[in-house]
């Protein structure tokens, strides 16, 4: 049997999740008796914690909100997980931020936990990106939460990619969600009476909000599934690219499956295959292409058909005799 003020820590800790737990559940978890439960949930109670009981059958405990709450506690385990959490889940706007937390945890950590907490470094990779004010995107995703709960419509000037002009929209907001490295908005489109989702770093939101709505169901009622989905084209593309495109390589699907991080390859035969990828631009995209370093033919659209049309003149202009000398005079 655990000693007291170990064991109360850890009723504590269990009863700080949100779901209210039974006095035999809280038994069997401690091995110790019922009656010995409600004496530690006394004890808590003298220490100012406000914890709940309901009789019956379904009855049990419950720690409730309050804000006289004293300081939480979190067991080894518990603090094993936040620090791991913050090192490598937090979204790119909040990393600041979460090294702070991390800091503000270690320092009050007893020396073996800090231990524990240094020995455990992760780190997470992504890609770049366009370089955003942490602050701002707080702020940002503040103001769409806040309009979220409150169940108020928005008016947007949304920017849908880079060489675009604002738009404005009028949307009901349903949902954040982070994906890849981006925040976006899940949201009832009421211009085009659909749902889509709005890149947040790309969103300015217009004072004042709307009226109230009353919120729909998200199709599947699967945030998680509706939204994947809508990124990727009914061809299997990402649909998060601007500029997407097709080509056949004269080189087995094999040997271009590796190198395809975004998009489907199609095996045409032995020898060829049909990639569907896309990029930020029809240049990058054209660019991408030439690493595979196989005759090329089906290129489509026509944008991406004059994108390497372009590139192979530049290639064509940097080769040329007396190309080098022209460039450093």
């Amino acid at each position: 049997m655990q000693k007291t003020s170990s064991r109360l820590l850890t009723l504590l800790s269990l009863l700080q999740t949100r779901r209210e737990r039974s006095g035999e559940d809280l038994a069997e978890r401690l091995e110790v008796t019922v009656r010995t439960i409600r004496r530690d949930v006394d004890r808590l109670r003298s220490l100012g914690y406000p914890i709940a009981a309901a009789k019956g059958p379904a009855g049990g405990y419950r720690l409730q909100p309050g804000t006289h709450l004293p300081p939480l506690l979190f067991d080894d385990e518990q603090v094993i997980a936040l620090a791991v959490a913050l090192q490598g889940t937090a979204h790119p706007a909040i990393a600041e931020d979460a090294d702070r937390a991390l800091a503000t945890i270690r320092h009050v950590l007893p020396p073996r936990l800090r231990q524990r907490i240094d020995g455990l470094r992760v780190t997470t990779l992504r890609p770049p990106e366009q370089e955003t004010s942490a602050t701002n995107a707080l702020d940002l995703l503040t103001t769409l939460s806040t309009a979220i709960q409150s169940r108020e419509e928005l008016r947007l000037d949304y920017t849908p990619h880079l060489d675009a002009a604002p738009q404005q929209r009028r949307v009901q907001p349903h949902h954040l969600v982070a994906w890849r490295t981006h925040w976006y908005l899940l949201a009832w489109d009421l211009d085009r009476d659909d749902w889509r989702t709005f890149r947040t770093d790309r969103t300015t939101p217009r004072t004042p909000t709307g009226p109230r709505f009353t919120p729909r169901q998200v199709p599947g009622q699967d945030i998680a599934s509706f939204v994947t989905g809508r990124f990727r084209g009914s061809d299997g593309t990402d649909a998060t690219w601007p500029c997407q495109g097709e080509v056949t390589l004269d080189l087995p699907a094999t040997e271009v499956i590796p190198y395809t991080s975004d998009g489907i390859v199609e095996p045409l035969g032995l020898t060829r295959c049909r990639l569907i990828t896309g990029s930020w631009s029809w240049t990058a995209l054209a660019a991408g292409l030439g690493r595979f370093d196989a005759d090329m033919h089906a290129i489509s659209p026509p944008a991406l058909r004059q994108a390497c049309s372009t590139l192979a003149q530049r290639y064509a202009n940097a080769a040329a005799p007396g190309a080098e000398r022209t460039q450093g005079a």
